[in-house]
């Protein structure tokens, strides 16, 4: 299989899963025009299982290093199985949230407000359970983030004064979003062996194994959590099933790509976690805030008429941002 043997190709695969992560929100964005949220779920749920599975038979089954995905998936313990899932269950709780919170309050503010916290609380989970690099650097990279979401909220606060409330719905989906997500990525971290990805403990998963369970998780937990907001949404009238049927090709192709798009960036960051740190990995992944709310701002004008200040705490956001970062990729060096 593929390894990365580096620390500096481990954080350019860290820097293409927080592309990743803060653009597959583009595809919902595109879908919601003529589409529920919940129906474009189902698709993107199907396009992780997808990705994880063409890259388990391609990256993960090819050269000599490692164990490939048939050798490695036989040999897999129960608990390392059980870890992979239970992370693809934890994350499609708190993803399906976030998405929910994306089509009440937008972009710009569902993905600091939510990805944010799971940065900070993840960065915190992953360190202690798995501790690699400088634990200083790491806590000043995500203070700093922190300093960044909260700027967001107030630009985001002000864009709306004398327009429209602020959403208390959606922020307060969001949050609950980043809670559960700061969660999902130790549970997959620990069905692999983080110091070998070459020659791993016997029971253990590769990253493109536990990817797929991982995977397969998110999928058999859609059928409950989907299948709930379609009964009771958080925005709309109740939808059926059948509603998904009448979609038409394009409409569909679009969610699949979503979920495409973001299980390259889980794959990427899970192959990184071995060089990198699962806190380093996991952190400079969910950058993937400063991605989508350039998204928000530049493509989707989210902020179109708001007043002068909000530009500069966006901007002043940016410039957290990317200190932060700086500060985790000089953590592992």
């Amino acid at each position: 299989m593929f390894i990365v043997q580096s620390y500096t190709l481990a954080i350019v695969f860290c820097v293409v899963t927080m592309l990743c992560w803060g653009s597959w929100g583009n595809t919902q964005k595109l879908a919601s025009r003529t589409w529920r949220y919940e129906f474009f779920y189902w698709d993107y749920v199907i396009g992780v299982l997808l990705f994880s599975v063409i890259s388990a038979f391609t990256l993960g089954s090819i050269g000599s290093e490692g164990r490939s995905f048939i050798p490695d998936l036989m040999q897999a313990d129960p608990v390392s199985i059980g870890s992979a899932f239970l992370g693809g269950i934890i994350f499609n709780a708190s993803n399906i949230l976030l998405s929910a919170a994306i089509a009440i309050c937008g972009m710009s503010v569902a993905f600091p407000v939510g990805v944010g916290l799971a940065l900070v609380l993840g960065v915190l989970i992953n360190y202690f359970g798995a501790a690699k690099g400088e634990p200083l650097f790491i806590f000043v990279g995500v203070a700093l983030i922190a300093v960044a979401i909260l700027l967001n909220g107030l630009a985001y606060k002000k864009a709306l004064v004398g327009s429209k409330k602020v959403s208390g719905k959606g922020i307060f989906i969001s949050v609950a979003a980043g809670v559960i997500m700061a969660f999902f990525y130790r549970f997959v971290a620990a069905s692999m062996d983080m110091e070998n990805f070459a020659s791993p403990a016997a029971g253990k998963l590769t990253p493109y194994t536990a990817v797929f369970i991982f995977a397969l998780g998110v999928f058999a937990s859609n059928f409950l959590f989907n299948t709930i907001a379609m009964k009771k949404p958080v925005e709309g009238a109740p939808v059926s099933i059948a509603g998904y049927f009448k979609g038409n090709i394009r409409t569909h192709f679009v969610g699949i790509l979503g979920g495409v798009i973001w299980c390259i960036g889980q794959s990427f960051s899970m192959i990184a976690s071995e060089k990198a740190g699962a806190a380093i990995s996991y952190g400079l992944g969910q950058g993937a805030t400063l991605v989508s709310a350039l998204w928000g701002i530049l493509i989707w004008h989210e902020f179109k008429g708001a007043p002068r200040s909000s530009g500069y705490l966006n901007l002043g956001m940016f410039l957290f941002f990317v200190v932060g970062l700086g500060f985790l990729i000089y953590a592992g060096v």
